[in-house]
């Protein structure tokens, strides 16, 4: 990761807002020029599949013309990142449901909130990219169904009544999955000194 992924070169995002406010197309090839890489790199990281991104960036760009207006976000890069990651992961799900889970996902900090309590205070020489690695590697180990219970939870945020129902199986189920994988979780993080 360079320093453009982390600082997209371009307009500022708020005259991009105003853009698709104003129902100006540029919108759509300002957002591709500045966080095109990136959006692809997000579906990419789900579907190992380069026609499926491409396709996937289409209509996460569509989405989010069609989210803007009504919708005035006040972080758009975290908007369109949120929209990206939705629609990779529904491609996948169309494409792959109760099969083959992916092996990889970019997994931040911030969307496990669940798990790992706000206090964490990892080691200096971790970083959010570096815990990241960390969760990729425990969620590997999963077998096919917690995998699927994991990235639906916590990367999509699902509830566990539509989990129960995606993987039919009880409600309960899907609870004691997610048990087992917060524990098994701490634990992985723990051994790889990432202490909570």
């Amino acid at each position: 990761m360079g320093k453009h992924t982390n600082q997209p070169l371009g307009i500022s995002d708020e005259q991009i807002v105003d853009m698709y406010w104003r129902r100006d197309e540029q919108a759509i090839r300002e957002t591709d020029k500045k966080y095109g890489r990136m959006l692809y790199g997000i579906a990419y990281n789900i579907l190992h599949d380069h026609w499926d991104c491409e396709e996937c960036q289409n209509d996460a760009y569509l989405g989010v013309w069609n989210a803007i207006p009504p919708t005035r976000p006040l972080f758009f890069s975290a908007f369109i990142t949120e929209i990206m990651r939705r629609t990779a992961v529904n491609r996948w799900k169309e494409k792959n449901c109760k099969k083959r889970i992916p092996s990889e996902l970019t997994v931040s900090v911030e969307e496990l909130a669940e798990i790992l309590p706000s206090e964490a205070t990892p080691p200096g020489e971790y970083g959010a990219r570096e815990i990241g690695d960390v969760i990729n590697d425990y969620v590997r180990t999963l077998n096919q169904r917690q995998r699927y219970v994991f990235i639906d939870r916590f990367y999509m945020a699902e509830s566990v009544e539509t989990i129960a129902k995606d993987l039919s199986v009880s409600v309960p189920t899907v609870y004691r999955d997610i048990e087992k994988i917060k524990r098994g979780l701490k634990q992985h993080l723990e051994r790889n000194g990432i202490v909570l």
